[in-house]
């Protein structure tokens, strides 16, 4: 008989703060939890939907023989994942030169480039790249050459795919998932309603024909921090986010700090408190001091003080529970509360469009009785009961489905 959603939601949450502070130790403690083997399962389903399974590998000492095997196993996929990865990345550059064009290689792809991962460390689950908009034809061109599809379009990115391959349904990461590609010409977030564009710092001044760094290591982690703070608006925030931000703060410079504070803007980085205050919470003393207090001079009053508490937890996916109005704490204006309540009753085109192109495209959407309801009735069944969310679920059930270890 499958665990009741309340012990689910319990388990998720002390197994994820349990991974969090794991990976965060500098010395990890050999000491493993005292856990059921629902909450040792519960934690392979937290490890997956974090991204953090191979990290814990390296650093955990638990000695649980089905836990240690399934991080191992993790591991493999994700190296042999990653050599694909490279390989493909070094055939995008090729082309790329011989076109005379330029692209910017994303989050996990800079990260890699330096050297702040190993081969295996980090998963990735699609590569992205940037492009000017007067580029985006002749990139779409390229990728086509490769052997990819366009599989749908959401506000933000193109969404591309190999035309031969399917994805592999199963627990966490798969050596022989196919690779997508995420083609953006912006850098934005909404957060909720009103989008952030930072695409001016994350281009580089000067780009050269092929694969482009970004212009520097503050740079990127202005990019880091935007896409966590729309993942924390979301509810959809992992904990490798807050590792990578994390491991990039060791190498920068003051200098690069002030790099978040864009000249040619009127408007203050606000939207990087709240994940530097969770990584702060984490990694304890990786953040600057004087960083943070800057950042909360610029940051509305309610949004701080929500900010100050939050958990990775109540931010992600290991939070079972869907929230109807999950991030007004971001909403700034009477404007933003105006728009963000007429989104929620009346979805736009747009809206209703990237739902049903979730809905045909992401493996994790497979209960029909849930998705395809009318809007209404979805309105309707979450005023009247907690229902849980469907990617986290899908987790859950992979974790609990998944054969025992076999070595």
């Amino acid at each position: 008989m499958p665990p009741s959603l309340k012990i689910v939601k319990e388990g998720l949450r002390r197994t994820t703060e349990a991974l969090a502070l794991e990976l965060a130790l500098p010395q990890p403690s050999d000491t493993a939890p005292e856990w059921s083997d629902l909450e040792w399962q519960l934690a392979s389903a937290a490890a997956v939907a974090h991204g953090v399974s191979p990290l814990l590998c390296k650093s955990s000492q638990w000695q649980n023989p089905g836990w240690k095997f399934f991080l191992a196993s993790q591991q493999a996929h994700v190296e042999h994942r990653h050599r694909r990865i490279a390989a493909l990345l070094e055939r995008i550059d090729t082309d790329a030169r011989a076109v005379d064009l330029a692209i910017v290689p994303l989050k996990g792809s800079a990260l890699h480039a330096l050297r702040l991962y190993e081969p295996g460390d980090r998963p990735m689950a699609d590569i992205d790249l940037l492009v000017r908009e007067e580029d985006a034809g002749r990139t779409i061109k390229l990728l086509q050459e490769l052997g990819y599809v366009e599989s749908f379009v959401v506000w933000k990115h193109h969404v591309f795919k190999p035309a031969k391959g399917e994805p592999v349904v199963g627990l966490g990461e798969h050596r022989d998932t196919p690779i997508n590609i995420e083609l953006h010409t912006r850098i934005q977030e909404r957060l909720p309603v009103t989008a952030v564009d930072i695409t001016r710092r994350i281009y580089p001044r000067q780009p050269h024909p092929g694969l482009n760094p970004y212009p520097s290591d503050g740079a990127l982690m202005s990019h880091l921090l935007l896409h966590a703070a729309g993942n924390i608006c979301h509810r959809s925030l992992r904990l490798l986010h807050l590792n990578d931000i994390a491991r990039l703060s060791a190498r920068m410079s003051p200098s690069d700090w002030d790099s978040l504070w864009d000249t040619h803007s009127v408007d203050a980085p606000w939207w990087a408190l709240p994940p530097l205050r969770l990584v702060e919470r984490y990694y304890a003393n990786t953040i600057p001091k004087n960083v943070l207090a800057r950042l909360a001079s610029h940051c509305h009053p309610l949004l701080k003080i929500v900010s100050r508490r939050q958990t990775l937890t109540q931010v992600s996916c290991s939070e079972l529970w869907h929230h109807t109005l999950h991030g007004v704490e971001w909403l700034r204006s009477f404007r933003d509360i105006g728009r963000y309540v007429r989104n929620r009753v009346r979805p736009t085109d747009e809206a209703l469009k990237e739902h049903t192109d979730l809905v045909r495209t992401q493996i994790w959407l497979q209960e029909k009785s849930w998705v395809t309801l009318s809007r209404g009735q979805r309105a309707l069944a979450l005023l009247t009961r907690p229902l849980p969310r469907m990617d986290t679920l899908y987790v859950v059930r992979a974790a609990l489905e998944a054969p025992p270890p076999s070595g």
